[in-house]
């Protein structure tokens, strides 16, 4: 651990030194790349330099305690490295755990109703609003891609982009089966229903990700429509595109102009083609790894959300909590920290 810390130190101080000289931001898009790495460096660095601190104020402290005048000061600077040390040793194996390459991407969002007919696709818009307020207090931007709306209000499904630092780190571990307890509006009896949702969290792929081949691509149009004909479009302005080598279908109608349209489905195409290659690359990882907080699975149940008891309990971490009103209105910090530590936990079990 301690070479690869030295080596860390070192580029960091030569970062350090190359971002001083002048000339170097002639070329911006290089200078922005050393500056990211410098980034990603820094907390690494500033918490080996604190470690070092500690060891160095422990010696001497060690070496003072033979001097009868400096005994307690020595004492006391002796107990607070011993204390400081192994704190920063745990820091810095954090710091050192393998970061997701992901982490920082913008995501799409893919929400589909399941078991539960017209009560499970009320639910999936009870799920999208509840990620577009969580966006709105991160500070992130929502962008909608496509929306299938039903009768009562509800949508069979919908996809929208997330936009800003960290949104795939902070709900990756989204991905999977919702469970929805309560009494739909419908039930005449006030008998509870369960009804399912499933939530898939994807990182969007850049074009550098996942190149694709146009001659792999059919590209339909057609009339856009809309639940009880609202948002009709005259024109066929709405976009439908197969990737014919793996069967896959995106379809977008949410823009009124084609070229918007056929951009926002490109990103969807992409960004679902990336993630089934990644699924194919961590295969065999995540055969041998079963992380507390799940595989990601879409058809793995994660979260039940029972209304009657004001509830929501994630089944991966065994987490209950009694305030599902305000985690419906975007509190979602308390749960998907307890996520993330879970993860953590689990990867430095491993090391």
């Amino acid at each position: 651990m301690f070479d690869k810390l030295d080596a860390i130190i070192n580029r960091f101080e030569e970062l350090e030194a190359r971002l001083s000289a002048p000339d170097l931001y002639d070329d911006p898009a290089f200078a922005a790349k050393l500056l990211r790495e410098r980034g990603d460096l820094e907390p690494i660095a500033m918490a080996y330099q604190a470690y070092r601190c500690a060891i160095d104020l422990r010696r001497q402290a060690e070496e003072m305690l033979a001097d009868p005048e400096l005994r307690e000061l020595a004492q006391e600077e002796l107990a607070q490295a011993k204390q400081d040390i192994p704190r920063l040793e745990e820091e810095l194996k954090i710091l050192l755990l393998p970061k997701d390459s992901n982490d920082n991407k913008n995501i799409l969002v893919e929400i589909r109703g399941g078991a539960g007919g017209e009560e499970s696709a009320l639910f999936a818009h009870s799920l999208y609003r509840m990620y577009t307020m969580y966006a709105e207090k991160r500070g992130w931007q929502m962008e909608q891609i496509s929306i299938s709306e039903t009768e009562l209000g509800g949508c069979k499904e919908v996809v929208f982009q997330i936009s800003g630092g960290g949104a795939y780190s902070r709900l990756k571990f989204e991905s999977g089966v919702h469970r929805v307890q309560r009494v739909p509006e419908t039930e005449s009896q006030g008998r509870v229903h369960t009804s399912t949702v499933t939530v898939a969290v994807l990182p969007e792929a850049d074009e550098v990700d996942f190149e694709i081949n146009p001659t792999d691509l059919k590209i339909d149009t057609f009339r856009s429509s809309g639940a009880g004909g609202q948002h009709i479009n005259k024109t066929e302005s709405a976009i439908r595109i197969t990737h014919l080598p793996t069967g896959t279908v995106v379809e977008c109608q949410d823009e009124r102009s084609q070229h918007k349209n056929k951009d926002k489905a490109m990103r969807v195409l992409r960004t679902r083609l990336y993630e089934a290659e990644l699924q194919k690359q961590n295969a065999a990882i995540a055969a041998d790894r079963k992380s507390q907080v799940g595989t990601g699975d879409r058809a793995e149940r994660i979260r039940t959300y029972n209304f009657p008891e004001n509830r929501v309990s994630d089944h991966r971490i065994k987490l209950t909590l009694y305030k599902l009103n305000q985690f419906m209105d975007g509190d979602l910090d308390e749960v998907l920290d307890a996520l993330i530590a879970a993860d953590m936990a689990e990867k430095l079990a491993q090391v």
